[in-house]
């Protein structure tokens, strides 16, 4: 399965905004699961605990600097299918190169 998420702190000091981000970002970075962080999601690839667990431990890492947590989740889940971060981004350039 694929999650895109966003994790970020409300409430508490504006200029630690980056750093509580930063520490999500290290959480998905160190489980070891494929990923890939843009300006507005960071997307994990796994299985299903294991993704969901990667994102709990995120958001326990935003928690940790703000009185309040704002979380937003996009899934696909395809059982059987592996890659697809790369994957899927690479069929729609096929796409677009013709």
């Amino acid at each position: 399965m694929l999650i895109a998420f966003s994790v970020s702190p409300l409430g508490g000091e504006s200029e630690s905004v980056g750093r509580a981000v930063a520490d999500a970002i290290r959480v998905v970075r160190e489980s070891g699961l494929p990923n890939e962080t843009s300006a507005m999601f960071t997307t994990v690839e796994g299985e299903w605990d294991e993704v969901m667990d990667v994102v709990r431990r995120a958001t326990e890492a935003v928690a940790a600097h703000a009185p309040r947590v704002s979380l937003v989740l996009k899934a696909d889940i395809r059982p059987g299918h592996t890659g697809q971060l790369r994957a899927k981004v690479e069929r729609v350039e096929e796409y677009l190169a013709e």
